[in-house]
């Protein structure tokens, strides 16, 4: 069983940048793909960027979201067991609560909701204009 706890959510202005933490607990989340998603008022929850171990040397792939390219860095600390996002340049439209997820699949389809096992309990996330 894998517990995460986000952090690092709250109100930034436009062009603002703010770094989500995604703390794990109970398992090494290096064992897992991990993503984050988000979901504003009325709406779904959507994929935002994901992580996932390919091997011991080529390391961590990462995907993102088209509308968060370039903007947003999803990575890694083992040794903290922690998985970050790294939000620069945000927007009005950024504004959602942000989750973090887990998933033992490294075959899942790392966009899909329903792929992923764990999740977190949400960081809002609002930028103002």
């Amino acid at each position: 069983q894998v517990r995460l706890v986000e952090s690092g959510g709250g109100l930034v202005q436009a062009g603002g940048s703010l770094r989500l933490s995604c703390a794990g607990s109970g398992r090494a989340l290096i064992r897992y793909s991990m993503g984050w998603f988000r979901q504003a008022p009325g709406k779904e929850r959507d994929f935002v960027a994901g992580i996932r171990f390919i091997s011991s040397r080529s390391g961590d792939r990462t995907y993102y979201t088209d509308s968060v390219k370039d903007r947003f860095t999803i990575s890694r600390d083992n040794a903290k067991n922690t998985v970050y996002l790294q939000m620069n340049s945000l927007k009005p439209e950024d504004t959602a609560v942000y989750y973090c997820a887990a998933t033992a699949n490294n075959y899942a389809d790392y966009r899909a909701v329903n792929d992923y096992d764990f999740w977190g309990q949400g960081t809002q996330v609002t930028v103002s204009s």
